[in-house]
C-alpha cells in the first residue's frame, strides 16, 4: 500500500497569528511553515532547508524563536505565533534597513524575527548571547558584521521592541474568528 498525504486525517485547527485567531483545514501531518504559506498567506517565513539548520523560516511561538520546517502545524494549537508580518515596521526590520542588513533578503525574516525573539527575553544582552541566538540563522550572502550592528543598534537605542503583532493573516480558505473562537 503507497501512502500518500491523503491518507492522513484531515481536520481543522485554530491557530493564534499575530494576535489573530484564525480557522484552517490541514492533514495532521502538515508543517506549520507550509500551512503559514499555503493555506494563510503569510510567505515572510522563508523554505530553506527544510532540516532547521538555515533559520529563514524561524517564527516566535510563546517568545521563543522557533523553526517552524519542524514544527507540525498541530503542535501550534493554543500558541501565540509572530511572524515576520506582525513585525510591521518594528524597529529591528528598520534597523536591518538602515545598516543594509541583507543583501538577497532570502534570509532577512529569520534573522529578524530570531534577533526580535532574543530582545523580548533579554533587553540588553551581552555580545556574546548576540553571537550565540544569531548563530542558529545562517546568510550564504553576506558576513555577519552588518546584522549584529543592526541588532547593536536596537538594544543601544533601548526600543528593543515596543510592538504589538499586526493582524496580518489573509484568506485564502482560512476563516478569522475572534478571541472566544466566534467566526468573524
Amino acid at each position: 500500500m503507497k501512502i500518500s498525504k491523503d491518507t492522513y486525517q484531515k481536520i481543522t485547527i485554530k491557530l493564534k497569528i499575530n494576535g489573530e485567531i484564525v480557522e484552517t483545514d490541514i492533514h495532521v501531518s502538515d508543517l506549520l511553515l507550509n500551512v503559514l504559506r499555503d493555506k494563510l498567506g503569510l510567505t515572510g517565513a522563508k523554505p530553506g532547508c527544510l532540516n532547521g539548520d538555515c533559520g529563514a523560516c524561524t517564527v516566535i511561538m510563546n517568545q521563543k524563536p522557533m523553526k517552524s520546517c519542524l514544527l507540525l502545524a498541530i503542535e501550534a494549537i493554543r500558541e501565540e505565533i509572530t511572524t515576520i508580518e506582525g513585525l510591521l515596521n518594528s524597529t529591528i526590520q528598520k534597523e536591518f534597513v538602515n545598516h543594509f542588513a541583507f543583501q538577497c533578503g532570502y534570509c532577512t525574516p529569520g534573522f529578524v524575527m530570531v534577533s526580535h525573539a532574543l530582545l523580548m527575553n533579554d533587553p540588553n544582552p551581552d555580545k556574546k548571547t548576540v553571537i550565540e541566538w544569531l548563530s542558529s540563522n545562517i546568510c550564504r550572502c553576506t558576513g555577519y558584521q552588518e546584522i549584529e550592528k543592526a541588532l547593536y543598534s536596537v538594544i543601544k537605542g533601548g526600543n528593543a521592541c515596543g510592538l504589538k503583532p499586526k493582524n496580518t493573516v489573509k484568506s485564502n480558505g482560512a476563516k478569522k474568528t475572534d478571541e472566544t473562537g466566534r467566526l468573524n
